[in-house]
């Protein structure tokens, strides 16, 4: 089997599916506008990626039910149902697994509309990366959206050591996590390859 990392691991083709996925994706819209119209820059990215990582094999391959699995366009939106919350370990290890989703998605969108090729190897690295990064583009973002439009940002710098060491174990959990269901998956197509040669034989 080719090391490249299949998007077929996380991508469907069910109409089921589809209209939820589509459903997700008109909501994430809305919350990206009114974020936008708010002042809430992280919020509008968020919700900005989350919906083009959702609809993105629908949109490279022309049909519309082809999406990614519902379940994790929901997962990857967990952030913004967590906006309002108050700071807390438990709270920013969630959210830092659904980023850890969103980066997973946005690696399956790359390889659809770009020439980016990614192993399993190196995009397990890139979720961690990619979520720990994230929580400093969330605290440069929301430090600008504080100062400029009045939103909350954290009090203290023990408040943002919180949300940092959150993301950085997040990441390296979700990225393990991935590892592991990439290892199922590539044990699962090379069991099916040797009972297919079986056959023939």
């Amino acid at each position: 089997m080719s090391q490249q990392l299949p998007e077929e691991w996380f991508v469907r083709d069910e109409r089921i599916n589809a209209a939820i996925a589509w459903f997700f994706t008109a909501v994430l819209v809305a919350v990206a506008v009114l974020s936008f119209l708010s002042g809430l820059l992280v919020s509008t990215a968020l919700a900005a990626v989350a919906a083009f990582v959702a609809v993105v094999p629908a949109l490279a391959s022309r049909i519309w039910t082809r999406t990614v699995s519902w379940p994790l366009v929901l997962l990857a939106s967990l952030p913004l149902a967590f906006g309002t919350a108050q700071p807390g370990f438990f709270r920013e290890f969630v959210v830092g697994i659904s980023v850890a989703t969103l980066a997973m998605l946005v690696v399956v969108a790359l390889q659809l509309v770009t020439s980016v090729r990614m192993t399993p190897a190196f995009a397990v690295f890139f979720v961690a990366l990619t979520t720990t990064a994230t929580a400093g583009f969330w605290a440069v973002g929301s430090a600008a959206s504080a100062a400029w439009f009045g939103t909350r940002f954290v009090e203290t710098n023990d408040e943002l050591m919180l949300i940092f060491t959150a993301a950085l174990l997040s990441g390296i959990v979700g990225g393990l996590l991935f590892r592991w269901y990439f290892r199922r998956q590539l044990e699962a197509a090379r069991d099916l390859a040797a009972t297919d040669e079986e056959v023939v034989a």
